[in-house]
């Protein structure tokens, strides 16, 4: 393996460590619920849902977590406002793992940050995402707030290789006038995660799984991506999941330890019923990376690593 010569950040969000060198830290975790077409979803508009079918699918991934010592965060999407209050309560109340507020709307995810300040939780909240696409409002009620943490999503769409994802981070585009770092400090945001900003396979994939490595090397800064997206989207696999449903849930799978491989601090796989097989996965390649790290550079695991629970 390798270490980075750039000093590795390391937060504390919610209690949950994330950052850090190959083999420091345990990898992260985040699985999505109440995404689109969820099935235990029943009114996308008022965020009502099997309550004991979600209960189940975050308890599954609160016990993958304490089985295999990498911790987890739940990504909650909505469509609206009310909805995401109402999953926000729900989900805080059945386990205490920080949680990711995420739509496509931005006021969807500002009222959920508000509420996360009510409710006395925006510590554990983790805004997605601050990328090209923010507005001057949205990126002046998040002054207002001065929440510390967001995803900083590197998606250039005019440019998707590794020097167009810096740009994205140091320069501005589009309608911005300043990189999306900067504007991090401007608003408050003390501690970024990165987001390579996966693309689809043959549109920049590879760009934004090398970007991984990059990142780290240039920032320091907690890194990683949803790259489950890129197989989930491939066309091929999409065709040949009717003959072999099998390999796209492997596939699907197996693509964390690529950007994992690169330093990635935090993987996103995608619908929370991937626990069971997402996490054993990840868990392995950590056990990889710390015993490289461990036997090569001297850089201690912690006790809750999978390199100590599993081995």
């Amino acid at each position: 393996m390798f270490v980075f010569e750039k000093e590795q950040i390391i937060y504390n969000i919610g209690g949950v460590k994330i950052g850090g060198s190959l083999g420091e830290t345990p990898t992260v975790l985040a699985g999505t619920i109440f995404y689109g077409g969820h099935k235990i979803v029943e009114d996308v508009k008022k965020g009502l849902f099997d309550k004991t079918k979600a209960a189940e699918l975050v308890n599954k991934q609160d016990e993958m977590s304490s089985i295999t010592g990498n911790p987890a965060l739940v990504q909650i999407f909505a469509e609206t406002s009310e909805a995401m209050i109402n999953y926000i309560d729900f989900v805080t109340d059945i386990t205490s793992n920080p949680f990711i507020i995420d739509s496509t709307e931005s006021k969807v995810r500002i009222d959920g940050l508000k509420h996360a300040e009510e409710i006395g939780l925006l510590d554990q909240a983790i805004y997605n995402s601050i990328n090209v696409s923010a507005s001057k409002e949205e990126i002046s009620q998040l002054s207002e707030i001065q929440h510390e943490c967001a995803i900083v999503l590197a998606f250039n769409p005019q440019d998707s290789t590794i020097a167009g994802r810096r740009s994205v981070l140091e320069k501005g585009i589009m309608e911005l006038d300043k990189g999306l770092l900067d504007i991090c400090k401007d608003i408050g945001v003390t501690k970024p995660l990165l987001d390579t900003a996966v693309t689809a396979m043959g549109a920049g994939a590879g760009s934004a799984a090398s970007f991984t490595f990059v990142a780290k090397t240039i920032y320091g800064l907690p890194t990683g991506s949803g790259v489950h997206n890129a197989p989930a989207s491939w066309a091929w696999l999409r065709k040949y999941k009717k003959i072999n449903r099998e390999a796209f849930y492997t596939a699907d799978i197996a693509s964390n330890l690529i950007v994992q491989l690169m330093g990635a601090d935090f993987v996103m796989y995608g619908p929370i019923e991937n626990a069971e097989r997402a996490f054993p996965v990840v868990a392995m390649g950590d056990v990889f990376t710390a015993e490289s790290a461990y036997l090569e550079f001297g850089i201690e695991p912690g006790p809750d690593h999978p390199f100590r629970k599993l081995l």
